[in-house]
């Protein structure tokens, strides 16, 4: 699965099984933390099982969610590049999960030997620039409410892909996070689906009833 993401898409695959043949893998259980913002960062990790949270502390000491990741995703990925890279969030196993973890130093041997491999590198970094640009013109230009259907729709299919009511096992501190947006918005904008018998809400849980309605009006 992890050699098929899309991080790799215009890598050759000898390559990415090289990059990855220099992974070690790495078990940790529901709520474990993987690393905590402000620590020292050394180590890429590849998620292959499970899922995670991207989490980081503001300025007002509140804990926001930035983006939840699943079997694919990557991230620590500056600490590739940067022998002083400090952490910028704290990521946090949501299930139990595994990920494959490369260190700099194994990146840096590696890319001595076999200099193309830099390219995978590349890729991932051309990824998430990609990604964290869409999210950005988004955060600008489109309405919270809409951002919030969005989100939801879109850990629908992170946690129950091809369910008929899949459920979001997230509370909605997690969800305004991840929409950029406040609780009281995501309450409110919950509230009025629930109405509509779109959603059911749940403690910490959102099931999804009617998605092609919730679809339309994330558009």
């Amino acid at each position: 699965m992890i050699a098929s993401s899309p991080l790799f898409e215009n890598v050759p695959v000898d390559e990415v099984a090289r990059f990855l043949g220099s992974a070690r893998r790495r078990a940790f259980r529901k709520g474990e933390v993987v690393f905590h913002e402000g620590d020292p960062g050394d180590t890429l990790h590849i998620i292959d099982k499970g899922r995670f949270a991207v989490r980081v502390t503001t300025l007002y000491g509140t804990v926001v969610t930035l983006v939840v990741l699943a079997a694919g995703d990557i991230f620590g990925e500056m600490a590739l590049l940067d022998e002083d890279a400090i952490r910028g969030a704290t990521v946090i196993a949501l299930e139990a999960g595994e990920t494959l973890s490369i260190r700099r130093t194994e990146f840096h041997n590696l890319r001595k030997n076999h200099p193309s491999v830099t390219e995978v590198l590349l890729s991932i970094l051309t990824y998430k620039v990609r990604r964290y640009t869409e999210q950005l013109v988004e955060a600008l230009y489109v309405p919270a409410e809409v951002r919030v259907i969005r989100r939801l729709l879109e850990l629908a299919d992170l946690y129950g892909r091809g369910q008929d009511n899949p459920t979001v096992p997230l509370g909605q501190e997690d969800l305004a996070g991840l929409a950029g947006t406040s609780r009281a918005t995501v309450n409110r904008v919950l509230r009025k689906e629930e109405q509509r018998k779109t959603v059911r809400l749940e403690r910490g849980r959102t099931t999804i009833l009617d998605r092609p309605a919730l679809e339309r009006r994330a558009k």
